[in-house]
């Protein structure tokens, strides 16, 4: 304890380097000037969604008409290393994926804090000391008789703090708990702005999860007293924000005003829209969607979102950044790579068609089939002068499509969910199944989804009812499933059954929960 602030985690090799007295002295001015407000923020969020509950539509909002209406107000333009961004790779925090994607050829490197990560204590500090080294340009590592360094080119480094949701549990100011935001913008920012700006670059964030544009302006006032205490210059910060949620897409517009001096993009975060969807319209059996797999970007209310994001961004002089396309590489398997590759390859084609100014890939094997699509038909740095034709309707962005919901699909969302949650629970947040890369957003599609099923008595299309009992079947089904594939270590490290503890009780609760993250947080990692 020292000045009001406590360090409960454990505190192992190098973490000192990070966590010092200065560094948390920053975050901690930050959680004393703005902890009240994500507070306040964060039971809004509780009070919209109740207005949604009791059958009120979402839409554009009245009060910031004006904002939308303007045609004379533009973003602050782009600094140079982040005008041209036509590859983007994301990742984990870990030590060798941090010098392979910096590596991988992509412009950009988004390093996930988020969910691509397990909030663990030491994967958010391990994670602060590799992104640290990178921004110095002097990660290597040694493993396994392999050595790993930097090429003499690399990606720009962007890093990925945890949505406004998540709490620090193992940081404590004045007795209270940081944002999980606060504690991983300040101690990157704090360690590593100087550095950056030294190298030619400087400290890029992607914002997770925003629903209002007070939001929005809560990052702004942060950067603005963080660039202050350091003595940097207005605008030295630099934010793409993830319009991810479905109240974020209606306020896209407010969310770069409010962001003006410090936004260069806004990024079609697909997997987590699906899912803001499905939360937002939890209790409207007439928003109900369809399997998973039959939400591509392709169907109506998808390729509206996709539309609305590039003709906003453009017309303000932001980038639009295509999304992520969840195939990978399957290692010694050509037919499985010929047929992801042209799904990605397709993807990427609509992307750069629409108007997009890059997109996401999930693993370097992945870089060169977007750089060939986006080299193809995106032959200058960026495509800030197409602007899609039409407007985005509450409608448009609300109506759900038909489509497929089936036993396959129920049993595809209790496996996935079940994988994932528990390779969380072992401290991994990016993990391959079934050829695809999943992150928090797969388990929470899959748990929403069934519980809206559930309560709306979805009947599949071989008659089924879902119900609690057809939940608990397959559920026990699935983890038979798990348990032949993983063999001797299902109950010894494999967390499977810790994971479907979890699956069943938020699936089968009368009450939808907004984050699977924050309840197993409080159950696994807080301690």
């Amino acid at each position: 304890m020292s000045n009001g602030i406590q360090i409960t985690g454990e505190m192992r090799p190098g973490f000192d380097t990070i966590l010092t007295e200065p560094a948390l002295a920053f975050v901690a001015q930050l959680h004393r000037m703005y902890e009240p407000t994500r507070r306040s923020l964060l039971n809004a969020r509780q009070q919209h969604q109740r207005w949604y509950d009791a059958g009120n539509s979402i839409d554009f909002a009245m009060e910031s008409s004006s904002v939308r209406a303007d045609p004379h107000w533009k973003v602050r333009p782009a600094p140079a290393d982040l005008t041209d961004r036509r590859v983007e790779i994301t990742g984990p925090c870990d030590r060798k994926m941090v010098i392979n994607a910096l590596n991988s050829g992509a412009q950009c490197f988004m390093a996930c804090l988020e969910d691509a990560s397990a909030p663990t204590w030491q994967v958010m500090v391990e994670g602060q000391v590799n992104l640290r080294d990178a921004a110095a340009g002097t990660i290597t590592l040694e493993d396994k008789g392999k050595s790993y360094k930097l090429n003499e080119t690399t990606a720009t480094l962007i890093a990925r703090p945890r949505g406004w949701h998540l709490d620090e549990a193992h940081m404590l100011v004045d007795g209270e708990r940081v944002a999980g935001a606060l504690f991983d913008f300040g101690l990157y920012f704090y360690h590593n702005a100087q550095r950056l700006i030294a190298r030619g670059s400087g400290p890029y964030f992607y914002l997770p999860k925003l629903e209002h544009y007070l939001e929005a302006r809560l990052w702004n006032n942060i950067f603005t007293t963080a660039q202050s205490m350091l003595d940097l210059p207005l605008g030295t910060i630099r934010a793409t924000v993830l319009i991810e949620t479905l109240p974020g897409a209606f306020m896209a517009d407010e969310i770069l005003y409010e962001l003006r001096d410090h936004i260069t993009a806004l990024n079609c975060g697909r997997w987590d829209y699906i899912f803001s969807y499905i939360k937002t319209f939890q209790a409207d059996p007439t928003k109900v969607l369809p399997d998973r797999s039959a939400v591509t970007m392709t169907v109506p209310f998808m390729a509206k979102y996709a539309a609305h994001v590039v003709r906003t961004c453009h017309k303000r002089g932001a980038h639009a950044m295509g999304g992520m396309s969840a195939f990978i590489p399957v290692k010694d398997d050509e037919e499985a790579n010929t047929k992801a590759f042209a799904a990605v390859r397709a993807d990427k084609e609509r992307e750069a068609s629409l108007g997009h100014d890059g997109t996401w890939v999930a693993h370097p094997g992945l870089v060169g089939v977007a750089r060939e699509v986006f080299d193809r038909l995106m032959p200058e740095a960026n495509q800030l002068g197409v602007i899609p034709e039409g407007t985005a309707t509450a409608a448009d962005l609300t109506t759900a499509p038909g489509g497929p919901k089936t036993l396959a699909g129920l049993t595809n969302n209790i496996n996935v969910g079940l994988g994932y949650i528990a390779a969380w629970l072992r401290g991994q947040g990016a993990v391959p199944l079934h050829n695809l890369m999943e992150d928090a957003a797969t388990a929470e599609i899959s748990r929403t989804q069934l519980w809206q099923w559930r309560v709306s008595d979805v009947v599949l299309d071989g008659g089924e009812t879902v119900d609690a009992a057809l939940i608990e079947r397959v559920t026990d089904e699935q983890l038979a499933v798990w348990k032949s594939q993983v063999g001797d270590n299902f109950f010894a490290t494999g967390k499977y059954t810790e994971a479907a503890e979890i699956f069943r009780t938020l699936v089968l609760a009368d009450r939808l929960e907004s984050f699977l993250t924050v309840p197993a947080y409080e159950h696994y990692f807080a301690k």
